[in-house]
């Protein structure tokens, strides 16, 4: 279940594994790892910040 509205400048949980390609429990394993920090939302819907899931995003493709 999506958010109605996520502000300018964060993404919803859905938004980050469609961005990643990976699902949502690979979203909940990056926070766990520390690769990925909530900075928002609900604790069932948590926001990220978009810049930082960009980033996340450039340094998984320069590995691949």
């Amino acid at each position: 279940m999506e958010p109605l509205h996520v502000p300018p400048g964060r993404m919803s949980a859905h938004q980050v594994a469609q961005q990643l390609g990976i699902t949502l429990d690979g979203v909940r394993q990056l926070v766990r790892r520390g690769h990925l920090h909530r900075v928002g939302g609900t604790p069932r819907q948590p926001w990220y910040d978009t810049e930082e899931v960009i980033a996340l995003h450039q340094t998984r493709q320069r590995r691949a």
